[in-house]
C-alpha cells in the first residue's frame, strides 16, 4: 500500500511538473480589454468594437477558431500565427435588428494557449426604435 501511495504522489508531482512547464514555455493571451459596452442603441444599429490583444508567451500563437454565442454577432481574427511579444487585434461586430433590451455577445477565442479558451463580449442595451 506503502508503495502504491508513493507511486501517485510520484505521478501527481510529474503532471503537476509537466503542466507548468507547458504553461511557462507556451503562448499566453493578454486583452486590453475583455468587455465594451455601447450602453443604450436603438433597434436595428449595428455596432463594432476592435479587441486588442497580444502573445504574452514565449510560443507563436496560434488562434485556431473564434465563435459567437448567436449570428447577430460576427468576429474576425488573425489566420497566421501571432510571435510572442506581438499583437493582434479581433473585431466584433453585433447587429441588433430583432433584439430588445440587455445584451450580451459573447465570443470565444480558441487556441494554443495557456488558457486554451478565452472570452470578450460586447454588451449594450437595446431600445424599441422610436417612430
Amino acid at each position: 500500500m506503502k508503495k502504491i501511495a508513493i507511486l501517485f504522489s510520484l505521478f501527481a508531482f510529474a503532471l503537476v511538473f509537466h503542466a507548468h512547464a507547458q504553461e511557462a514555455s507556451g503562448a499566453a493571451i493578454t486583452f486590453k480589454e475583455k468587455s465594451i459596452d455601447f450602453g443604450d442603441i436603438t433597434q436595428g444599429d449595428k455596432v463594432s468594437h476592435t479587441f486588442e490583444l497580444t502573445n504574452t508567451g514565449k510560443a507563436p500563437l496560434i488562434i485556431s477558431n473564434v465563435a459567437a454565442t448567436c449570428g447577430c454577432t460576427v468576429p474576425s481574427w488573425p489566420k497566421e500565427p501571432i510571435a510572442p511579444g506581438t499583437s493582434a487585434e479581433i473585431k466584433v461586430s453585433f447587429n441588433s435588428a430583432g433584439k430588445m433590451g440587455k445584451q450580451n455577445s459573447v465570443v470565444r477565442i480558441y487556441s494554443n494557449a495557456s488558457e486554451p479558451i478565452e472570452k470578450i463580449s460586447l454588451i449594450s442595451n437595446v431600445l424599441p426604435k422610436t417612430k
